[in-house]
């Protein structure tokens, strides 16, 4: 079998999937049939595009009321309202608003009175989920998927290649990774995870023959002010970015899991390590201070 390997760009961010295949075609189909999907989730669920069907229930939500959902959709919610649960309510797909306050290009902190002022449009438990039908009573809220979307399309691109008889391969959609199968002699893909400080640095390197990889940091959006870097991953109680954690990468079965305890685990601040480690699944964090944790830092 031969290697091949496809570049592109979707959601945002370079995407590459790799795939063994006997032949180029049966690679072609596969390949074809996965970026199809990625693209069309792009097309539902981008916050970016105006005829996507998150921007039809976010003019719902600024104005109230409510709206029928399909069952893809439904199945999203309930995810991020499970999230929602799970991580005290710090994984809100509710607080994508407080982009508003800040953006990372202008090296300026928002003024607090700002961020209050969207903290009264924030909170899953202020709108009214019942499946197929979201009801926002509140005017003036958002909701953003984009926390869940991105990893949801990797399985279904993994698994859109293995129902076409594809056994070896890699999906990466941003540093969020799925394993379709080893390579084709059977050994194990090689999974870099980099220092979030020198990002030509790597603090570790995982084999995955199966399963999936997701990584959150401070790293991808930021700015420093005065010695004091504020990334992108935003506390929806306080309106600030995090600040303790600096990284945190998980191992999960599905990439959707991996990237929604990457996160909760950076939104848990002092708690995040002991929150981490019950939830049982491979994991590695650095902190703010530059210590590093969790249970993979045993296979260094």
């Amino acid at each position: 079998m031969k290697l091949y390997r496809f570049s592109f760009k979707a959601m945002g961010t370079p995407c590459e999937i790799q795939i063994y295949a006997i032949t180029e075609t049966k690679a072609g189909r596969a390949m074809e049939a996965a970026i199809s999907d990625i693209q069309r989730l792009e097309s539902i669920y981008s916050r970016y595009r105006e005829s996507s069907f998150l921007s039809e229930i976010n003019r719902i939500a600024a104005k109230g009321g409510s709206i029928i959902v399909d069952n893809e959709t439904a199945g999203l919610l309930d995810y991020a309202d499970t999230c929602y649960r799970e991580s005290d309510e710090l994984f809100d797909i509710t607080s994508g608003i407080l982009r508003r306050a800040w953006d990372f290009k202008l090296n300026q902190l928002p003024d607090e009175a700002v961020i209050q002022a969207l903290l009264d449009k924030i909170g899953w438990h202020k709108l009214k989920w019942a499946s197929p039908v979201l009801e926002f009573p509140l005017a003036g809220m958002e909701i953003d998927l984009g926390g869940v979307v991105k990893e949801y399309a990797v399985d279904r691109a993994a698994t859109i290649c293995w129902d076409r008889g594809i056994q070896h391969g890699m999906v990466n959609l941003g540093g969020d990774i799925k394993i379709i199968g080893p390579h084709a002699d059977g050994s194990p893909w090689r999974v870099g995870i980099r220092h979030p400080r020198r990002p030509e640095t790597l603090l570790q390197t995982l084999e995955l023959y199966s399963g999936a990889v997701a990584s959150s940091g401070d790293y991808e959006r930021c700015m420093t002010i005065q010695g004091v870097r504020y990334g992108h991953v935003l506390n929806p109680k306080t309106g600030w970015p995090v600040s303790r954690m600096a990284a945190v990468s998980v191992v999960a079965d599905f990439c959707v899991i991996a990237g929604s305890a990457s996160t909760i685990g950076m939104l848990k601040e002092q708690q995040g390590k002991d929150w981490l480690a019950d939830l049982g699944l491979p994991h590695l964090w650095i902190d703010v201070d530059g210590q590093v944790g969790g249970a993979l830092t045993e296979e260094c």
